[in-house]
């Protein structure tokens, strides 16, 4: 790896630097870890609370993940006819579901199988990956980085000459990996001759001119994964096994499963155009499939085990039971935001980074993760040291049945709660779930001898962004009736600067201490509330208050830590974590 790469992964990656913490079985959310896992960290079962966590959230999750194989209110049929969910902490697994079926429908319509043709999910179940093959392409992509035979800002022309035409002369390989290169989102290549799909792709003109825009876009992989088998000498296929599955021990993970296997591969879609009929154990990608099934977009199929394995590498600093497949180094820089230009699109090399719609409350600057369109989502939570992965056949029978987003989100947001924000004060605090809006009212306090001071401590994570904010709010009022905003200034790491109307914002993990001052007259009587809006996008873990303390000049009006009876809670509840 170059000086210049290397240095600029350290500089991007603050909060990956330093010593790996130590699993500390703690299992706490308010406790951000600054380095990675220890390299010798290897997966075992055990339980939610062999790790400090607790395991009613997690159960609750799975329960509707299992949930979602049936019609639920709102869903005219199942969300998806089969599930395997997992959830990791501290190097242990904590929990692992397999549920409904990986053959379930006759036809593309849905009708249902006779039930002893029915073929139930198990854990160890091989699902079509899709999209969350580029993690592997860029993987490999970063291992010749590493090894100095190819430079992360060098134009791709420089190893696929033939790229470098029609305005992609300038491209680098950077721009692939982050999806700023301009090209187009999609291309159809199954409907061309077989000689002429790759050509097809290297004689793309770009939409966009290279760094100005960011569309996520298959051509960036699929160019990537012939730049990789260009400089290797080797195939796709066999450049990811010799230098990822195998040496993690994957044995489970790769592209075009033997047909020995069908039996346990997940049934994908119906496909009537082009015409494949049921899809099982081929690439449900049209464009993986139209180019043998080896793509750098698509085309892998693994299982729930095998992919905590390849988030556990990532955790560990890219090394497992033994075997070193990345560079501390090159981990770094693939969890660096290279997209700090494109609000809400953070992503490093090749990982995506802080996406609250799927990633949840696990949701932070340096959370990773893909999706895949076949109903498949991997978190990485470095802060946490915590992994989250959901392999489902939600295009089983028809991709157009719908989404599996809420059961990604579900499953990250079931293992954020699982982990512990401890109260500053006393044995609880009162927390807000982000599901639904909360209010915590006080009783009339005073007479008040003037303005009154309001302290409290908070534990804020809630979605902060372009597409929306979940704020918590501080009201007063002297009648009940109308209420005004509190001013307010918080301190502590991550707490935005000067009086703010509203408080949200996730990724520092830290409780904040926040201090207002409420309008009154002497004479008069207070009101006070503590209000959480969510909306109805994305979640972050919730807030948590502690500490609640209100006094005039001449007395304190409410200590909440003592007199919780005058405290009226609407959605909020008393929690030791």
């Amino acid at each position: 790896m170059s000086r210049t790469v290397l240095a600029l992964g350290l500089l991007l990656v603050v909060g990956l630097t330093g010593s790996a913490a130590a699993a500390t079985g703690e299992g706490r959310f308010d406790r951000p870890r600054r380095g990675f896992a220890p390299p010798d960290t290897v997966l075992q079962d055990g339980s939610p609370g062999d790790v400090g966590l607790d395991a009613q959230p997690i159960d609750d999750a799975m329960r509707r993940i299992a949930s979602w194989t049936e019609p639920t209110p709102g869903l005219a049929h199942p969300m998806y006819a089969g599930a395997v969910a997992l959830l990791a902490h501290d190097g242990v697994v904590v929990d692992r579901r397999a549920v409904g079926k990986e053959l379930r429908y006759a036809d593309a319509q849905g009708t249902e199988l006779p039930p002893d043709q029915q073929e139930p999910v198990r854990p160890d179940t091989i699902f079509d990956i899709a999209s969350f093959t580029k993690l592997f392409t860029s993987i490999a992509a970063v291992q010749e980085i590493d090894a100095g035979r190819v430079r992360l800002d060098a134009p791709v022309a420089e190893y696929l000459p033939e790229f470098g035409v029609n305005g992609k002369e300038r491209i680098t390989v950077r721009q692939l990996l982050t999806h700023t290169s301009g090209l187009q989102a999609e291309v159809q290549l199954w409907k061309l001759p077989p000689e002429q799909r790759i050509p097809s792709v290297m004689q793309l003109t770009p939409e966009h001119p290279p760094g100005t825009n960011y569309t996520y876009a298959d051509p960036n992989l699929i160019t990537l994964g012939v730049l990789i088998e260009r400089v290797s000498g080797k195939p796709l296929d066999e450049v990811v096994r010799e230098r990822i599955t195998g040496p993690l021990g994957m044995r489970d993970t790769g592209y075009n499963p033997p047909p020995s296997e069908l039996h346990r591969i997940a049934a994908t879609e119906y496909e009537s155009n082009p015409p494949r009929g049921l899809v099982r154990g081929q690439a449900h990608d049209e464009n993986a499939w139209a180019l043998g099934g080896v793509s750098g977009h698509a085309g892998i199929f693994s299982t729930a085990d095998d992919l905590a394995v390849l988030g556990q590498t990532i955790l560990n600093g890219g090394s497992y039971d033994g075997v070193r497949i990345l560079s501390p180094e090159a981990v770094r820089m693939m969890l660096a935001n290279y997209n700090q230009a494109f609000p809400g699109n953070a992503h490093g090399l090749g990982f995506e980074l802080d996406q609250r719609w799927y990633m949840a409350g696990l949701s932070g600057p340096h959370t990773a993760g893909h999706t895949g369109f076949t109903g498949t989502s991997l978190v990485i939570a470095p802060e946490s040291g915590s992994v989250a992965v959901l392999l489902s056949n939600r295009v089983h029978p028809s991709r157009d049945w719908g989404s599996n987003n809420a059961a990604r989100e579900a499953l990250a947001q079931g293992l954020a709660r699982a982990l512990a924000v401890r109260p500053t004060h006393g044995s609880d605090s009162w927390y807000a779930d982000p599901a639904r809006p909360a209010t915590l009212t006080t009783g009339p306090l005073g007479p008040v001898s003037g303005p009154a001071r309001v302290s409290f401590d908070a534990f804020v994570d809630t979605q902060n962004d372009s597409d929306g904010i979940d704020p918590l709010i501080v009201e007063s009022s002297v009648d009940g009736q109308d209420w005004r905003r509190v001013a307010l200034r918080a301190s502590g790491p991550g707490a935005p600067t000067g009086p703010q109307d509203q408080l949200a914002g996730a990724g520092h993990r830290s409780w904040w201490h926040v201090v207002g001052t409420a309008s009154a007259e002497p004479g008069q009587r207070l009101w006070l509330r503590w209000r959480y809006a969510p909306d109805a996008r994305y979640i972050g873990r919730g807030v948590n208050l502690d500490g609640i303390l209100v006094a005039d000049r001449d007395r304190t009006l409410l200590d909440g830590e003592r007199q919780v009876d005058r405290l009226r809670a609407e959605g909020w509840n008393q929690v030791e974590r």
